[in-house]
C-alpha cells in the first residue's frame, strides 16, 4: 500500500509542478480521476477482510463486490487521459508525457492490485479455469466501460443518476453491433492492453512466489 500511495503522490506532485510552470490547470480532473481509481482497491480490501469470517453470498458481500466492479473501470480509465497531451505546447510535450504516464501508471497499478485481490478470492472458491475466465470477463467489461466514458462521456455516477440513458446506449450497441464498429474496436484495443498487462503481472507474481519457495 505504501508503494502504491507513493506512486499516486508522485503523480500529484508532478501535477502541482505543472500548475506553476506549465499551465496545466484545465487538467485538474486527473487528480479526481486518480481518487476514483483508488476506490475499487478500498472496496476490494474491505471485501477480502469481510470474507475472512463471512460468506461471499450475503448482502454485504454482494454490495462490496458490486461497488468494486462499478468503480474498477475508473482505475484503468486514466490511461485514456493520455489524449490530453494536446493541451501541451511543443516545448512542454515531454513534461506532459511524463505527467500523464505517471497518472496512467498509478491508476493501472491500483486497479490491477484490486483485481489481483479478487482473483485470489475466486481461486479459493472456483476451479482455476472458471476463476481466470471471470477475470477475463471483468477486464472485458472494464474495457467497454472505458469506451463508454471516453467516447459517450458516461461516468460511474450515471449508473445511478441516469441508468436508463446508460442502459439505452449499451443495449443499442449490443442489438446493432454492425452500426457501432468503433465500440468494438476500442473495447478490443483496451481488452488486449489490459489483459496482456495483467497476464504478465499475474505470472510475474507466480514466478516470484516460486522463486521464494525454492
Amino acid at each position: 500500500m505504501t508503494a502504491l500511495a507513493g506512486s499516486s503522490l508522485a503523480s500529484i506532485f508532478l501535477y502541482l509542478i505543472s500548475l506553476k510552470f506549465y499551465g496545466a490547470k484545465p487538467l485538474w480532473f486527473l487528480v479526481w480521476n486518480l481518487f476514483l481509481a483508488w476506490l475499487p482497491l478500498m472496496f476490494a480490501i474491505l471485501l477480502v477482510n469481510y470474507l475472512k469470517s463471512q460468506p461471499w453470498v450475503s448482502w454485504l458481500g454482494a454490495l462490496l463486490t458490486l461497488l468494486w466492479l462499478v468503480f474498477l473501470p475508473n482505475s484503468f480509465y486514466l490511461i485514456s487521459d493520455i489524449v490530453h497531451i494536446s493541451y501541451a505546447d511543443p516545448s512542454q510535450t515531454l513534461y506532459y508525457v511524463v505527467m500523464l504516464f505517471s497518472f496512467s501508471f498509478s491508476g493501472l497499478i491500483v486497479g490491477f492490485a484490486s483485481l489481483y485481490l479478487l482473483h485470489k478470492q475466486l481461486l479459493k472458491r472456483l476451479k482455476p479455469l472458471t476463476a481466470h475466465t471471470w477475470v477475463a470477463v471483468i477486464i472485458l467489461l472494464c474495457s467497454f466501460a472505458i469506451y463508454l466514458g471516453r467516447y459517450l462521456r458516461w461516468s460511474t455516477w450515471d449508473t445511478v443518476l441516469n441508468p436508463a440513458g446508460v442502459l439505452f446506449d449499451v443495449s443499442d450497441r449490443i442489438i446493432n453491433p454492425v452500426a457501432y464498429g468503433q465500440t468494438f474496436q476500442v473495447t478490443a484495443l483496451f481488452f488486449i492492453l489490459l489483459g496482456s498487462i495483467y497476464y504478465t503481472l499475474w505470472h510475474l507474481m507466480v514466478a516470484i512466489r516460486q522463486f521464494k519457495s525454492d
